[in-house]
């Protein structure tokens, strides 16, 4: 009896309707989104002490994992046709690694940039007040990729993302949905 019960609930659940990633799809391809992206895996916790902005070889950076990610995410956008008018990044490099390898060109924003470290917290409102004034005065409806760091999109959003996730929000920074697979 409990076998036939656990296979109608089997048979129930794979018979609802998945299309929620679909959905999604279609409207990132309606354009007018804010793409928020954590940059894709960089093995570790923080940067190291000897940090430096303008040195990778100081950062924590992207694995081979994190690389294949990132060329993934780049073709899942390409795949499913949705068109990118700008792509900004963190001044990090494992974020402009990730913008590089997923959508080939991007510019940095600073207001991207971690503030995880202790020594950039003292950064933290500047770049979040610089963030949502400059998404309150877009003046364009394209989809607006921005490739940052956990503490970002945490502080923005109150959520927790995984390397490499995407979350989509309106231009009034209400989130239209997650994509963790692609």
């Amino acid at each position: 009896m409990i076998k036939k019960i656990f296979i109608v609930c089997l048979l129930i659940f794979f018979s609802l309707p998945s299309n929620a990633k679909s959905d999604l799809v279609d409207s990132l391809k309606n354009n007018n989104n804010l793409i928020f992206i954590r940059h894709a895996l960089a093995p570790g916790n923080g940067d190291p002490d000897n940090f430096d902005i303008l040195d990778c070889t100081t950062q924590r950076n992207l694995d081979g994992v994190g690389r294949d990610q990132s060329k993934r995410l780049g073709k899942f956008f390409q795949i499913n046709n949705i068109p990118i008018d700008t792509v900004l990044s963190s001044e990090w490099c494992r974020c402009q690694e990730t913008a590089k390898l997923a959508f080939n060109k991007y510019d940095t924003f600073s207001a991207l940039n971690s503030f995880y470290d202790p020594k950039f917290y003292k950064n933290k409102e500047p770049q979040l007040d610089k963030l949502i004034n400059f998404i309150n005065n877009l003046d364009n409806e394209g989809n607006i990729v921005f490739v940052t760091h956990y503490v970002v999109i945490a502080a923005i959003f109150g959520q927790a993302v995984t390397s490499g996730e995407i979350l989509i929000a309106d231009r009034n920074l209400n989130v239209v949905g997650r994509i963790k697979d692609y």
